[in-house]
């Protein structure tokens, strides 16, 4: 598929942009670049292949879900729980947001 200049300039009318005519030949000659490459990988036979997330087969490390500051005494914990709207039981309560 190849653009002309004039399906171009209506493209760009219809996205409410205003190109002059030089931008228009470029964005023409870009998107008629994009659609060329979109051909090209159309072309590859990609029968048998599995669908993947990634290209390699990683996993993301995660830190373990631990405590890193403890406060024995409560009193960091109070402080911030000092502005909270409502709590109960060092809990922070929140409007229920799904029925």
């Amino acid at each position: 598929m190849s653009l002309t200049l004039p399906e171009v300039e209506r493209i760009a009318e219809l996205a409410r942009l205003e190109l002059n005519h030089d931008e228009a030949e470029t964005a023409r000659h870009q998107l008629n670049g994009i659609f060329s490459l979109i051909e090209t990988m159309q072309a590859v036979e990609t029968t048998g292949v599995a669908p993947m997330a990634h290209a390699q087969d990683v996993s993301q490390r995660l830190r373990p879900d631990a405590v890193t500051h403890h406060d024995a005494d409560g009193r960091q914990r109070d402080a911030f729980q000092s502005v909270a709207p409502e709590i109960e039981a060092g809990l922070y309560l929140v409007p229920k947001v799904i029925e």
